[in-house]
């Protein structure tokens, strides 16, 4: 087997082995390795294949890897998205079934009836509109929004 075909193996495998990781280090490694196989038909010494290897794979960790982490993590930069239940969070919904004074009550949200407490512990009634402020558990947090 010639020497470059090894080292094209070795990179598809560094490349199978980036899929199941997400740092883009071994990726690296595999770039290192296909500028090593031209080396490799033009030169018989292993030094100058393993400097060509080293040199690509040390090049691509220093300019290539942030420039592939930044894009990966692109959408955490951008800000908070909230997701799932926590999405409901400054929605307004309406009261349907009265919060009494330091008690519980249900607003309903989509379709959904939610547990609902007063943020400063007044009286909701019911058909009043209300914003979400916060979610504990299944318990959200409204407070009443006055027309």
């Amino acid at each position: 087997m010639e020497i470059w075909s090894i080292w094209v193996i070795i990179a598809l495998v560094f490349v199978i082995v980036e899929i199941f990781t997400a740092g883009f280090g071994v990726l690296c490694f595999s770039f290192g390795c296909l500028a090593a196989a031209p080396v490799s038909l033009i030169e018989d010494s292993l030094i100058w294949q393993i400097l060509a290897f080293s040199v690509v794979s040390l090049i691509c960790f220093i300019y290539l890897r942030p420039v592939l982490l930044r894009l990966l993590h692109k959408e955490s930069e951008e800000g908070d998205t909230r997701t799932n239940v926590d999405a409901i969070i400054g929605r307004q919904c309406f009261v349907s079934e009265e919060i009494p004074e330091g008690g519980f009550g249900r607003v309903k949200v989509d379709g959904d009836e939610w547990k609902a407490k007063s943020n400063d512990g007044s009286a909701i009634a019911a058909g009043a509109t209300v914003e979400i402020i916060s979610r504990e558990s299944i318990i959200i947090t409204v407070k009443e929004i006055i027309k």
